[in-house]
């Protein structure tokens, strides 16, 4: 670990300003690197850290490093809960249609036109009783619908996020460590590694 007189290193640089520098891009990038940080081989001293061996590999330094600039994660956005995916299958169009001309069928079936004394055509009381299942049947397929759609929707993002974590866990990244290269995770990177990058 980059100690100074027994205790932790304080770095040249500070988290923000590393954001910021990584924030730019091609010659932008090189000349804040060059006015800010006095170029590469400043911004390694900074950092204690060497441009050929790389850092020390020592555990409680990685650790300090951790701490200092966080670690190379990237937190998931929490998972949608079946509820959530229950509401966002509602918000489909038809479905929204389908919903209000059930309301509109409920509405009506249970309408009674008041009673005429000349009355046109002859009415079937029995149609007038189950004229509601009509708009029932509407909003138990509505219903079936969502539930099936969000299910499916729950069981796609939780394989996505299965395989997701699988090829993180498995993805490898070469670094110079101790002025040897070693194949470490992705979100075992910390600040001052030195990385080789490979086409692909």
């Amino acid at each position: 670990m980059a100690t100074i007189d027994g205790r932790p290193a304080q770095y040249g640089v500070t988290l923000k300003q590393l954001r910021e520098l990584m924030e730019l891009r091609g010659g932008e990038g090189i000349e804040r690197l060059d006015s800010e940080f006095g170029g590469i081989l400043e911004l390694t001293k900074k950092l204690y850290s060497s441009p050929t061996n790389g850092l020390s590999g020592n555990a409680s330094d990685m650790e300090h490093r951790r701490q200092t600039f966080g670690s190379n994660v990237i937190p998931p956005k929490p998972p949608k809960t079946f509820l959530t995916l229950v509401w966002e299958a509602l918000q489909d169009v038809t479905l929204i249609i389908l919903q209000v001309a059930a309301v509109v069928s409920l509405g009506l079936s249970f309408y009674k036109p008041p009673a005429e004394s000349s009355s046109v055509g002859h009415h079937d009381e029995g149609e007038e009783e189950a004229g509601w299942i009509e708009g029932v049947a509407i909003l138990i397929s509505v219903a079936v619908v969502v539930f099936v759609t969000a299910f499916n929707d729950y069981t796609k993002e939780k394989q996505f996020r299965g395989l997701q974590s699988r090829i993180e866990g498995e993805h490898k990244f070469s670094v110079i460590r101790g002025g040897e290269v070693h194949d470490i995770g992705v979100g075992d990177i910390v600040v001052g590694d030195i990385c080789q990058i490979k086409y692909g």
